[in-house]
């Protein structure tokens, strides 16, 4: 009776120390698997393994009926499952690692990345203002600008006229020049505003838009084929039905700033001033 006793407390002990045993490897196995999916995104095969030796030790610790053959089985497969756990620990170190240099070379990228748009950024910027700049150089400027006034005989001869009841026509004429724009075809534009502050426009109500004066009429469009380089001289007839006796005031245009003007004097009689 005493022997049997003795065996039953040795039974139990050994179950208890298993249970104990088990319970530690599983509270070591919980603290690594959560980080091990959270790395890995899916169960590894060790995992697997894992939890199938699990299910096995819990079925024989839970087993009243088992043997001490069934114990012994159950310390072997404890001891095994505290190794499976020692190797995903070191994968969890591993990937741990590995997901730290990714987050790093991540970090750098991003770094790298931003540089390199604030590099496009200024790029962009400077590419912008250099064009903005090469665009305003490229702007004519007007030169030696004459307004004369002129009475057209039935003859065909022209003559500078004393009176503005006389007068046919103001021929504008002025040089162009730039240095920096290339040889093409450019438009000037040429407004013309009479005394009584009207813009004498042949086109219409034609307008151009300029840089600093918003949109304005424009009395005629003058096309020059320039040469790189060169100065340009112009001539163009401002025509109307009836002069007014005072100031016309002309002014010209290019790529939408003033690049000149002058005004002409109109009087009843005399030289004009």
């Amino acid at each position: 009776m005493q022997v049997a006793q003795t065996q039953s407390e040795n039974y139990m002990s050994q179950r208890d120390s298993l249970k104990l045993a088990y319970d530690d490897a599983e509270m070591r196995l919980d603290s690594i698997t959560g980080a091990n999916n959270n790395l890995q995104g899916e169960k590894s095969t060790l995992q697997k393994q894992i939890e199938s030796n699990k299910a096995e030790i819990r079925r024989i610790l839970n087993d009243k009926n088992a043997t001490v053959a069934d114990l012994k089985r159950a310390r072997t497969m404890i001891a095994d499952l505290n190794n499976q756990i020692a190797s995903l620990e070191a994968e969890v170190s591993r990937l741990t690692g590995e997901n730290q240099e990714l987050t790093a070379n991540n970090t750098q990228l991003t770094a790298e990345k931003q540089v390199l748009e604030q590099n496009l950024q200024t790029s962009s910027l400077e590419k912008e203002a250099l064009s903005q700049t090469v665009d305003v150089g490229s702007t004519f400027s007007a030169s030696n600008i004459q307004i004369t006034p002129v009475n057209e005989k039935k003859s065909g001869k022209e003559k500078t006229t004393s009176s503005y009841k006389r007068v046919d026509k103001l021929v504008v004429s002025f040089d162009v020049e730039n240095r920096i724009a290339k040889s093409g075809p450019a438009d000037m534009y040429i407004v013309v505003t009479a005394p009584d502050g009207k813009v004498i426009s042949e086109a219409g109500s034609a307008t151009l838009t300029t840089r600093d004066e918003g949109d304005k009429t424009y009395t005629a469009k003058v096309g020059v084929e320039y040469e790189q380089g060169t100065r340009k001289p112009m001539s163009f007839p401002i025509r109307q039905t009836d002069f007014q006796r005072g100031d016309y005031k002309i002014e010209i245009y290019h790529n939408g700033f003033k690049i000149g003007e002058g005004v002409r004097t109109l009087k009843k009689g005399g030289l004009f001033g």
